[in-house]
């Protein structure tokens, strides 16, 4: 989960059989763009925003420090999205402020582990990665055999993909990754109780405001100065912005108009988006074993999908 997305994924990315999400108020300019844009286009375009996200992360690392930019992607990404879920505090009740906790640390947990993840692996390993957790809730309890299948080809897709050009292989991010992977398969599971309480959109902006604070102590111990500089700030918020509010609000939009399954179909393409734009964007050399990993893991995802009823 490279992303806060518009259904059941933190942070990064959505992931495979989400259910569509209840009414949210949502943003009145992204609302007339998407009457006007093709829902597919809609959800490509969140796709692009998160893993655009993630590319700029990668390039602030080293001078703010993977706890400085999950504390800016959290900080501002919280902030944006507060024109978005409008929430009130008046309407929380203790079950609700619970969920809250559970979401937001789960978050929190999850950025600093894909971030960890995408500082020592290429961009698209990470995410392939990380797309096993929403990929083993997929899975979870399935009585069609064929779903064996789907999860045999993923587990080779992410052996491949592990396979970093030269034989090196970075044991922590590969760890990492598959760390954040198990932070999205609880939000999944967790998320839609939030939603159901103050409302989707409501939820994801005080999960994302509580995250953003308990990361206070950890970013205050690890060198707070450091994102103070002009460009890291800039970027920080940029990466808050793709990431957070822009992917958020095209996906909820398409979400309206797709059912879960064509959705899950369309997100699962970010382990590919995420190698292009390391390729492009990062000049990461990605191996024809590593690509075959994470088309295995997209074949896969897509499979696991398709025959779902939305």
């Amino acid at each position: 989960m490279t992303g806060q997305p518009a259904t059941n994924a933190p942070a990064g990315s959505a992931g495979p059989a989400p259910a569509p999400p209840p009414s949210s108020p949502g943003s009145p300019r992204i609302s007339a763009l998407g009457a006007r844009v093709p829902a597919p286009a809609l959800v490509l375009g969140g796709v692009v925003g998160l893993q655009g996200g993630a590319a700029v992360a990668t390039t602030i690392i080293p001078g703010a420090g993977i706890v400085g930019v999950v504390m800016m992607r959290l900080g501002f990404g919280a902030i944006g999205l507060v024109p978005l879920g409008r929430p009130r505090l008046r309407r929380l009740d203790r079950r609700a402020v619970r969920l809250v906790i559970a979401v937001g640390t789960l978050l929190a947990a999850h950025h600093l582990l894909f971030y960890t993840a995408i500082h020592r692996l290429p961009l698209g390993v990470a995410v392939t990665c990380e797309f096993t957790g929403p990929l083993t809730v997929a899975l979870a309890g399935s009585k069609r055999r064929i779903d064996v299948l789907w999860a045999l080809l993923a587990a080779a897709g992410v052996a491949g993909a592990a396979g970093v050009t030269g034989g090196r292989i970075s044991v922590i991010g590969i760890a990492c990754g598959l760390g954040a992977g198990a932070c999205w398969a609880g939000y999944i599971v967790v998320f839609p109780r939030l939603a159901a309480s103050p409302g989707r959109s409501s939820g994801l902006t005080l999960a994302t405001g509580w995250a953003a604070l308990i990361m206070v102590p950890l970013w205050l111990a690890t060198g707070p100065g450091r994102i103070f500089a002009p460009r890291i700030l800039l970027l920080g918020a940029v990466v808050a912005l793709l990431s957070d509010v822009i992917s958020y609000s095209l996906q909820s939009e398409a979400l309206r108009r797709l059912p879960g399954s064509l959705f899950s179909i369309l997100t699962s393409t970010e382990p590919a988006v995420g190698a292009l734009f390391g390729l492009v964007a990062l000049g990461q050399r990605v191996s024809p074993l590593q690509w075959a990993g994470m088309l295995a893991v997209v074949a896969a995802s897509i499979g696991a999908t398709s025959a779902r009823s939305p």
